[in-house]
Order: C-alpha cells, then structure tokens, then sequence
C-alpha cells in the first residue's frame, strides 16, 4: 500500500498507498435507471491507426468529469472522476465501438445512472500484450517498461484522446477518437550522489520470456569518490524515489510543511545532514520492480509474477554490491520501508535472517491475514460488511481519516478496482496482493480473494496464501523455532494508532505474538504514534533513522571489523 504518492499522479516516480484524494464529484440520480426520461449515455470509442498499429487487444476507459482541467486521466481514483470500461479484442483502427450501460461496468455506478447535464470526457486505451510465461497458459497483460513504474493512465505506449466536452441526456451516442500515445519517459540523469542502475535478472526473463529489469537507485555518501578502498554498508529502502527523498535543491515552503506534518525533513535538510561531518557513512538504495500485475514486486517469489524474491538476493544485491562497494555481510544490510515496502521490509529480513541485519518496518502493509484491514480473510464470509446483529451488517471501511471518518469503503474499493480491469488486472492494491500471495488458475490469472462485486471470500485462497508464507505472522509463528534466534535485536516496527488503512490492527498482533514468544523470547522494538497519528506518521526524521541503523551495524558487527572508514 503506497504511502506517499498516488500511483495515479503524472509524476514518473510513484510510490504506492496514500491515494489521490481529488475534487471532481459526478452527479448521478437517485432514481433507478428505469425511472428516468432521458437516454443512457452512450459512447462510440474508435481509435487512430497513425496512433498504433492494429489490431489491439486490451481495455477502453471512458473517463467523465466536471472539469477539464487537470486531464480527467491523471485524477483517476476511488475518490476521482466516473470511470466506465469494457475488455476489446482485436479491435482495428477507424472501427467504433460501443461502451454503454450494457456492456460496461462502471464506478461508482453504471453509465444508465449518470445524470443528465454537461461534462468532459476522456477515453483510454490500455494496450496488453501476449505474454507466454513459464508456467502456465499465454495470457494478455500490459507489460510494464523496463524500470517503469507506471499505471495504465500515464504509461508510454497506451493510448488517450483530448478531452471534449459533451452534453449527455441525448438520444445520439457520443463519439470520442483516441488519437495521441504516451510517450516514453526521459532517462533519468545521474548526478555525483545519485546513480540509476537497471539490471536485468535472468530468473525473471526465464519466467517470462521476455526481457524482466528492476531498476536501482543508488545514494552514495560523502567521500565515496575520493576513498575508492572503502567499503560501506548499506541501507536498502523499500520505495521508489531517490532514497529518503534527498535532493540538493532548497526546499520550498509546500515542501517544509508537508514534510513537518510527517514528522520527517525535507529532501534538502536530509542533504545537509548526509553530508556533513558527524553522519554516518552509509549507501542507500531504492528499487523499482514494477510487475504487469501491479507496480511494485513485493520483493517476494510468487507463483503469478514470479521469482522476485530470488532474484532480488541472488542477482541485483549482490551485483550493486560489487559495483558500489557496498560490505556484503548481513551485520551491514539494513532494511527499511513503509506501507508496501514496511511489508517488504519484514519479509525479506523473516525470509532471509542470514542475509540481512535489521529490519525499520514503517505502517506495513497487513501482516496478520486476521487483520486483512478490518477482515479475517479466514473465518468472515464476506470482505464487505460485518455482521453486527441477527438482521444487521455494518459496512467494512477501506480508507479513514485520523477523526475516524470513513473514506472508501471495501465495496468502494472492490468496484473500482473491477472496472480498473478483468481478471486481476486492475493494478491496484488488491489485485497486486492477490498476484503476488495468491494462486494461479487454469486461465493463467490470478485467483480472486473475494468476488469484487459481492465481497464473496474465497477460504482456499485464503488458506493458500497463509500456507505459502505471506500471512508473515503465520509463517514467523511456524518457524519460530529456526526463526527467532536469528531476529534477536533485529526488528524494528512503527506506526499510527490511527492508520488511514487499519494497517495498526496487524501491527498490535504481531507484536502479541512476540510477546508470547518462547525459545527464544523476543519482544521486539515497537513505537506507536498516538494520539490520531495517520498512514504517513513517522517517529523520527530521516537522518535519526539512518542515525539508529548506524547504531545497529556497529552492534551487530563482527569483533575485529574495521568499522572507521564509515562511521564519521
């Protein structure tokens, strides 16, 4: 779950679960469809072959707003414009076809319930591929770019058209032509501190036959260039900018107050720290290992997106360390992350106590599938609503605010993510965990956790992913006994009592499990933000936390290791 950019802003560095909060209300009708006088709305969608060659195969968006500016595309939420979508297969250029109330789905409601009026539209063609993996049946997906971390609203080589604007309520059906692409991002620029790498990992390509790269990027500390025999540790960053958002440009006055609201420091001010005299000597890196199920890999093995989790230990650390001098021992890998990557975060250092040396595990994303949010994905029936009496159901909420406020609901949230796209391909938040923790079925997609019409819950899949080792909870309980030595000193958790995704509810039973741990005993290091601290709380600044991981390799380091060349 992203927890800082809305993985549906125009901005090429996207991180993924505060989601994009925008101001563009649809205004629908009370009044059931057959109850009303005017026309469905009705489009005609056709596309230019000078945009791309025929035929294509994929899914057409019809996107309505109130305003037009910014572009209906890039405000695409569960708080966003109205969205309406159907699946194509080999359509040619210059054919219309049809996206109506019959055969669309829509959020928040179907094209038949919007009312009449004056709006601005937008379509979107995203483009799948056929993609022949190694274990199982062709299937077709949009396969992300090398390195890209793009949803299908702003990635190159999908399709869009200008947005016009329209009266709808009359009996014609509107026409919208696509007809201009994406472009491809410009390369990234390295800079004396900051370096991009891409490496391609061989496991992935073999599992997808096709060329599979994770991006790196790579901060280097004060010093680097002028001492080529030092080695330093490292601390992997499970997000996707420039680690710890530094940067060499003065903050703005937005920037300082976004940043004291976090209770972190700006870009600029964690420069100033990581350059001067008394910090810590330490390379930092961020990944970016978009996958065509979601944007981020979950640094893990699964069955539908493949070996991540191999190929992250066992081709991209290991070659960063040899390019960057980085000390390839556990006591100097660090691991920190929030959000998806504070899931990240615990599982690599669970699946892998020898390799890594500590673990800074910020708002994860859920480690306990009896907290799934507010779910128990193994006993509740339904992901929807909650049984509160004999003749009554309350709602599940997906998203608060720190008062207490509902947001989005999980109905909210299913809906949307089943017009974002068929088959688990949504490359939202709960399609990307059913790919990365869920089976695989006989069509070669994943298979859903719950119906996202009816919040239905499928026990099996349930049960899979526990017995497969992503509830982290269940699988730290079962190896306990391998387990536990090795963790001693090593986990560090964070988060808000208030978490803007109920996050805290798993968080609180991990930490009870700990605390009922026996041979070995571990409590562990837990520090909740209270009162009303959100998704984007955080206990200290950036330079504090690199601070207190310097403080945990010199523990953890090896007696007689030459440590000076680092620490100041």
């Amino acid at each position: 779950m992203t927890a800082m950019k809305s993985p549906w802003t125009p901005t090429s560095t996207v991180l993924i679960g505060v989601w994009l909060a925008c101001a563009f209300p649809v205004c629908f009708s009370a009044a059931p469809a057959a109850a009303q006088t005017h026309s469905p709305a009705r489009f005609e969608i056709s596309y230019s072959g000078a945009a791309i060659p025929g035929p294509v195969t994929g899914r057409v968006f019809v996107v309505i707003a109130k305003k037009d500016s910014p572009e209906p595309r890039l405000l695409i939420s569960p708080q966003g414009p109205a969205l309406f979508a159907r699946d194509v297969e080999a359509w040619r250029s210059g054919e219309p076809i049809r996206v109506d109330s019959e055969n669309s789905l829509g959020y928040p409601t179907q094209l038949a319930e919007l009312a009449p009026g004056d709006y601005f539209v937008q379509a979107i063609l995203n483009v799948y591929t056929q993609v022949h993996r190694a274990n199982g049946p062709a299937i077709w997906l949009h396969f992300p770019d090398p390195g890209a971390l793009d949803t299908f609203n702003i990635a190159p080589g999908n399709l869009y058209s200008d947005v016009q604007s329209v009266k709808i309520g009359g009996s014609e059906p509107i026409g919208v032509s696509i007809t201009r692409t994406i472009p491809p991002h410009r390369p990234e620029t390295d800079t004396e501190w900051v370096k991009h790498v891409q490496i391609q990992s061989e496991k992935l390509t073999r599992f997808w036959g096709r060329p599979v790269y994770i991006h790196a990027t790579v901060l280097l500390p004060r010093g680097y260039a002028e001492h080529p025999d030092s080695r330093y540790p490292t601390v992997f960053t499970m997000g996707h900018s420039v680690p710890f958002r530094f940067s060499t440009t003065p903050s703005s006055d937005r920037e300082r107050q976004a940043a004291k609201a976090t209770g972190l420091e700006t870009g600029y001010d964690f420069y100033q720290s990581w350059i001067s005299d008394s910090f810590p000597r330490f390379i930092a890196v961020s990944f970016q290992q978009p996958t065509p199920f979601f944007p981020d890999s979950y640094s893990v093995n699964s069955v539908n997106q493949g070996p991540y989790g191999d190929a992250m230990i066992e081709e991209v650390i290991p070659a960063l360390e040899k390019k960057f001098r980085m000390i390839p021992k556990a006591y100097a890998r660090q691991l920190e992350g929030a959000s998806t990557g504070g899931w990240q975060t615990l599982a690599l250092e669970l699946y892998h106590p020898d390799f890594f040396g500590g673990a800074w595990v910020l708002q994860p994303d859920p480690i306990d599938f009896r907290n799934d949010q507010l779910a128990n994905i193994y006993e509740d029936e339904n992901a929807f609503a909650v049984s509160i009496g004999p003749f009554t159901t309350a709602e599940r909420p997906f998203k608060r605010a720190v008062n207490g406020q509902d947001v989005w609901t999980m109905r909210d949230m299913s809906r949307f993510e089943e017009v974002l796209g068929s088959k688990g391909r949504s490359g939202y938040q709960l399609e990307g965990w059913e790919a990365i923790y869920g089976p695989i079925g006989e069509d070669g997609y994943p298979i859903a956790l719950w119906d996202k019409l009816t919040g239905k819950i499928n026990h099996d899949v349930a049960r899979y992913m526990r017995d497969h080792g992503y509830d982290l909870r269940a699988y730290a309980e079962k190896n306990w006994k391998s387990l536990g030595p090795k963790l001693m000193g090593k986990l560090h958790f964070f988060c808000g009592d208030m978490d803007d995704f109920y996050l805290n509810l798993a968080v609180y039973s991990f930490q009870d499990f700990l605390k009922a741990t026996q041979d070995p005993h571990y409590e562990a290091d837990f520090t909740y933000g209270r009162p009303m601290k959100g998704h984007s709380w955080h206990a200290y600044t950036w330079a504090e936390y690199v601070r207190k991981m310097a403080e945990q390799v010199l523990r953890e380091a090896p007696a007689g290791e030459d440590t000076h060349q680092w620490r100041y």
